[in-house]
């Protein structure tokens, strides 16, 4: 296979993965908000936030590692495996790869608690959890600092609508209960939301 085609190949996948992860990522930002709230869209069972949260944050983490395996793989984006996990030591843009390395190791940090939450205190674990929500600016702002496509409209546009969708839950955890959303009790928070 043509190497100039297999790298062209691995930089389309590069960035797909690292777009769809912002998307991911915002969206579990969201429903952190929205299952820290402890509500349920109506006509829905009341575990669906949690699990949707957990399920969608697993995914994300399913292109954070493609995205930063086809980083190191691909030869123009000059990302060893150090930069991966320690910010700021790209050869290239070191500042913008330095803060998707803060990102990922904010979500290595909650996937290794969240692995022995049960061993953990809760108040630890949440400590953790909330740093975990800084995974999502850094990942914003890393995309838009190194992203070949951070100059396009379309780019900008996924930015704007990211960046409005988790200020608005932001601004809706911080005033009060959305119209249209039912709130759960904290007893009334299924064992398998706890888990």
């Amino acid at each position: 296979m043509n190497v100039l085609v297999t790298s062209k190949a691995i930089w389309y996948v590069m960035r797909g993965s690292g777009i769809v992860s912002l998307l991911l990522l915002t969206v579990v930002a969201g429903l952190g908000i929205a299952t820290n709230k402890r509500w349920a869209p109506r006509r829905m069972p009341r575990f669906v936030t949690a699990g949707l949260h957990r399920s969608l944050a697993l995914l994300s983490v399913l292109f954070v590692s493609l995205h930063v395996l086809t980083a190191v793989f691909d030869p123009y984006a000059v990302v060893g495996v150090a930069a991966i996990f320690v910010p700021f030591v790209a050869g290239r843009s070191p500042f913008a790869v330095g803060l998707g390395a803060l990102s990922v190791d904010l979500v290595i940090a909650l996937i290794a608690t969240s692995l022995v939450r049960t061993r953990l205190s809760p108040r630890l674990w949440r400590g953790v959890h909330w740093l975990a929500y800084a995974a999502w600016p850094l990942a914003l702002v890393h995309g838009l600092g190194v992203g070949t496509d951070k100059g396009t409209f379309w780019f900008q546009a996924v930015a704007v609508s990211c960046v409005a969708g988790v200020l608005a839950l932001g601004a809706w955890r911080l005033r009060g209960r959305a119209p249209g959303l039912k709130r759960l009790e904290p007893h009334a928070t299924p064992r398998l939301e706890r888990a």
